[in-house]
C-alpha cells in the first residue's frame, strides 16, 4: 500500500480532534469516491467500499456507516473488523475520512461510523449509536465478509472517549437501544487515541479549553455545565464501568496535549490495571493533540500489532 496515503490520511483525522467540520456526502455505493477530496478521501488500491449503510433503519440521518474490505477477499471470508469512530468534540466530524484504511490490505475489514452529534442529542445518544452500529455489524457480518466474533474499535479524541466506553460497557445493557437487541454490542479490543475520561478533572490541568464552562464540548455533550451535572458526567465516564473481563486497551496520548490532558489516559490506565484488564499506555513525549507524532510508522506498527494479537489470533 502507498505509505504516503496512509500517513496523509492518518494526519488528516488525528489533527482534527475537537475542531473538524461535519461532512455531508450524498449516499453512494462504489469502489472509488466521485466527490471532491474535501468530502471523501481517496481509497487506496485494492480496497472496495460500500457506503451509507443505515444501521438504525428509520433513524436519524447520522445513523449510517461505511464498510471497507479487500477487493481480493476470498468468497465466504470472515475478516476481523476494526470500527473507526471519528473525533470532533462530539459536535463535529464525519465517517467520510477514515484513517484506519491501511488495515484493509493487512487482512481486516474496516467500518467507519457516524453518530448523532451533541447538537442533535445529548449523551448517552452517542454511545447508544455506537452500540447500535456494533450490533448491526455483528448481525450482518456474514453478508459483508466479517467475523462477528472479532470486532475491535479505534477512535481519536471524542472518538477515543466513545470507543473506551464501548470497551467497558459490553456487559451493561442499559445503553443498548433500538434494533438487533438480541446481538451483543461488546468489542474485543480497543485502541484509544487521546480520548477524555473523567470530565470533572480536566480543568485541573493546563488546557486551551475551559472545560467547566457551559459552552465547552463536554458540557454540550452532557446538556449543561459539567460541574453542575455530576451524575450525568459519571455515566459518560469510562472509569465508572470498568470491570474484570473488559476488552484489552491500547492507549496513545501526547504528554503535551493542550486540549485533553494526558492525565485523562493515566486515570484510565490505572483503573483498568486495578481491575485486571490488559492495558498499554504509550505517552508520546512532546506530542500534542494528534498530528505527526501519531502518524509515524512506529505508532502504526503498535496499532497493527495490538489488533493482530487480539483479533487475528482468535480466528477460527
Amino acid at each position: 500500500m502507498n505509505r504516503t496515503f496512509a500517513v496523509g490520511a492518518l494526519a488528516l483525522l488525528l489533527t482534527a480532534g475537537f475542531t473538524s467540520a461535519q461532512d455531508k456526502a450524498a449516499p453512494k455505493t462504489e469502489k472509488r469516491p466521485q466527490l471532491p477530496p474535501a468530502q471523501l478521501q481517496r481509497i487506496p488500491d485494492g480496497v472496495k467500499v460500500v457506503r451509507e449503510l443505515p444501521y438504525a433503519p428509520g433513524g436519524h440521518e447520522r445513523h449510517k456507516l461505511d464498510i471497507y474490505t479487500p477487493e481480493n477477499a476470498m468468497p465466504g471470508a470472515k475478516l476481523p473488523l476494526v470500527v473507526w469512530v471519528h473525533g470532533g468534540g462530539w459536535q463535529n466530524g464525519s465517517k467520510n475520512a477514515c484513517p484506519a484504511l491501511w488495515l484493509v490490505p493487512r487482512g481486516y475489514a474496516v467500518a467507519s461510523i457516524n453518530y448523532r452529534l451533541s447538537s442533535h442529542a445529548t449523551y448517552p445518544a452517542q454511545l447508544e449509536d455506537c452500540k447500535a452500529a456494533i450490533r448491526w455489524l455483528r448481525a450482518n457480518a456474514a453478508k459483508h465478509g466479517i467475523d462477528g466474533e472479532r470486532i475491535g474499535a479505534w477512535g481519536s479524541s471524542a472518538g477515543g472517549h466513545l470507543v473506551a466506553l464501548l470497551g467497558v460497557t459490553g456487559d451493561v445493557k442499559g445503553f443498548d437501544k433500538g434494533e438487533n437487541l438480541g446481538v451483543s454490542s461488546a468489542v474485543q479490543a480497543v485502541c484509544d487515541f487521546f480520548g477524555p475520561t473523567d470530565f470533572l478533572q480536566m480543568s485541573k490541568f493546563p488546557s486551551t479549553i475551559p472545560h467547566d464552562s457551559p459552552t465547552s464540548p463536554e458540557s454540550k455533550l452532557i446538556g449543561g455545565a459539567i460541574q453542575e451535572h455530576k451524575d450525568k458526567v459519571a455515566r459518560a465516564n469510562p472509569l465508572t464501568f470498568v470491570s474484570r473481563g473488559d476488552a484489552p486497551f491500547l492507549i496513545l496520548h501526547g504528554d503535551k496535549d493542550p486540549l485533553v490532558p494526558v492525565h485523562q489516559s493515566e486515570l484510565l490506565e490505572a483503573t483498568l490495571k486495578q481491575s485486571g484488564v490488559e492495558v498499554t499506555l504509550v505517552k508520546l513525549e512532546g506530542a500534542g493533540h494528534g498530528g505527526q507524532p501519531f502518524n509515524q510508522p512506529e505508532q502504526q506498527q503498535r496499532v497493527a500489532a495490538f489488533f493482530d494479537k487480539h483479533l487475528k489470533r482468535a480466528a477460527k
